[in-house]
């Protein structure tokens, strides 16, 4: 069952956050802490805010994945860009003993429907360098590269 999260996910919510920050730590120790993105405090808020969800894939009681998405109502004061809706995956992150069992599939396309139930042009998140894993499910959802930011070590 997919559902939008609340306060007695918390611990779930943030047992998962370490597993998601061990992956990015592993990948880039120069720029990720071994630490979680959010606290149980600011747990409390997103959940609360009606911009952010948190959505949650939960069997038989346990919260077997999260996805954290924000609306973003793009109005540009600038004539080149055209004013969208975004919906924005911040995280994503499914308990490492239920990977490939599909429930990082069932919370994307709830997410997908969630969007154009909310009227957004698209959805958007970004990829770390180097987790394969991601980038390759996200592609198999359809995604495709939007832009690229490089950068060079001083």
């Amino acid at each position: 069952m997919i559902r939008i999260a609340n306060e007695k996910d918390t611990a779930a919510v943030l047992r998962l956050l370490e597993q998601v920050n061990r992956v990015h730590h592993d990948l880039r120790p120069d720029l990720f802490n071994l630490a979680t993105k959010y606290t149980a405090a600011d747990l409390k808020l997103l959940f609360a805010d009606e911009d952010t969800r948190v959505f949650v894939c939960e069997e038989n009681g346990s919260v077997l994945g999260y996805m954290f998405t924000f609306l973003i109502d793009h109005q540009y004061d600038d004539n080149m860009l055209v004013p969208v809706k975004e919906l924005y995956i911040d995280d994503l992150c499914v308990d490492e003993a239920a990977r490939g069992k599909g429930v990082a599939t069932k919370l994307f396309a709830y997410v997908r429907q969630y969007a154009r139930e909310k009227g957004c042009y698209h959805i958007t998140l970004n990829v770390w360098e180097g987790n394969d894993s991601a980038l390759a499910f996200y592609r198999k959802m359809g995604m495709t590269p939007q832009k690229t930011k490089l950068e060079i070590i001083v």
